[in-house]
């Protein structure tokens, strides 16, 4: 699959980073998997950072993109129905964007830019924590797909 994980933010802990490269790595041998950041807005913006934040991620969503969008309400699917979604997008032959959000959410114009919604959780996770989680999800989910052994 040829994926961009998009997210706001950039990550503060080292953990968070060993664990972004490590899954990068391993999503390797699968496809072509990248992340892209955006900064986030000051919070002295209020409730204008959350469309700042949003301009910054569609300027980097190209017309032919499939976009997914992490967002808390959405449904959420169990390992192997997510290794289904994956070999959905992947016969898409469009680039795969699953964009994550900053402390506040995504911006309205995000979400009516996704072609779809997906949770991982009704949990409300940090950003850089979720970043760590989406790809190993994705890694789990080409073990799947790649009929690899995976842990349950």
């Amino acid at each position: 699959m040829n994926a961009v994980v998009l997210c706001v933010g950039r990550l503060k802990e080292s953990w968070q980073r060993a664990g972004v490269e490590e899954y990068l790595k391993r999503l390797s041998r699968y496809g072509k998997y990248s992340v892209e950041q955006v900064d986030d807005a000051p919070d002295s913006l209020g409730a204008r950072a959350i469309e700042r934040e949003g301009e910054a991620l569609l300027k980097r969503i190209r017309p032919g993109d499939h976009v997914v969008a992490l967002c808390v309400e959405a449904p959420a699917p169990d390992s192997p129905g997510l290794a289904n979604s994956m070999r959905r997008w992947a016969a898409l032959g469009a680039r795969t964007v699953l964009v994550i959000g900053g402390s506040n959410g995504l911006s309205a114009a995000v979400l009516a830019r996704a072609d779809e919604t997906v949770s991982f959780s009704r949990l409300t996770f940090p950003h850089g924590l979720m970043r760590v989680i989406l790809l190993e999800q994705l890694y789990r989910g080409e073990r799947i797909l790649a009929g690899e052994p995976y842990h349950k």
